[in-house]
């Protein structure tokens, strides 16, 4: 084989990646307002430390602003070994941003740290809707009921607006509605006699942050034109988590 040709296969074979899954070597932080305005919860993962068995040891701090004077706060921690911590307090509407400190300390005496910066407004996103249940209507469709995430503190002053997919059964792809700013919604568009899949969704009013995850699936029991057919939620996805900055 020409020694150009071998070259060539012996770099390019030691730009494989190995089999498996590599560990990750940076640290990552994000925060969610999904409180809001009571708080922001940030959360991290951590490298593994290369050179000892025993977990790093964090401090997380929090500053209104970049500029290096500003006085630091302790992010709250649940407990010492948590990875999230929350931010009370939130200054709302405010352009200065926050800046979040994530120190990971080494047993063997090194240190790390990963910096995030945010507006809380712009990191919106709640929790799924609640209670999402259904009733055929005979003859008139189906109509869809939830409850605003229990997370969300204050529905009544910062309120929420939805929208809500459906898919028959069977069929491959999902219809959509929305926005609605009321916690019901009559679906009309939808065939007699078929059984549905229905998620809802919800966002700020004012368009801040992002839509949530889809809610809980609940799937109409009974043919459409039988009144006692309710809605029966589907178990969680296991890939599904708060924390997960999604």
């Amino acid at each position: 084989m020409a020694p150009r040709l071998l070259l060539a296969l012996v770099l390019w074979a030691g730009c494989l990646p190995c089999s498996g899954s590599e560990a990750p070597t940076q640290s990552r932080v994000w925060c969610r307002a999904f409180r809001y305005p009571i708080a922001v919860d940030c959360f991290w993962t951590l490298p593994p430390a290369a050179d000892s068995a025993r977990p790093a040891s964090v401090i997380a701090t929090y500053r209104l602003g970049v500029a290096a004077h500003g006085e630091s706060q302790p992010c709250l921690r649940p407990t010492p070994e948590a990875s999230s911590c929350t931010i009370p307090d939130v200054h709302m509407f405010s352009m200065v941003p926050y800046l979040l400190n994530i120190t990971a300390v080494h047993p063997s005496g090194s240190s790390s740290s990963s910096f995030v910066t945010f507006v809380p407004e712009h990191i919106i996103k709640p929790d799924p809707p609640e209670g999402v249940h259904l009733r055929p209507l005979h003859g008139q469709g189906l109509w869809v009921q939830w409850e605003p995430p229990r997370s969300w503190p204050f529905p009544e002053i910062f309120s929420l607006k939805y929208w809500i997919r459906y898919k028959r059964h069977g069929a491959a792809r999902f219809r959509q509605v929305g926005p609605i700013e009321a916690t019901s919604f009559t679906l009309r568009a939808v065939r007699p006699h078929a059984r549905y899949c229905i998620q809802v969704a919800a966002q700020d009013l004012t368009d801040y942050g992002q839509p949530s995850n889809w809610s809980l699936p609940a799937t109409a029991t009974a043919a459409l034109g039988q009144e006692q057919g309710l809605s029966r939620p589907l178990p969680l996805p296991a890939t599904y988590s708060k924390a997960d900055g999604t």
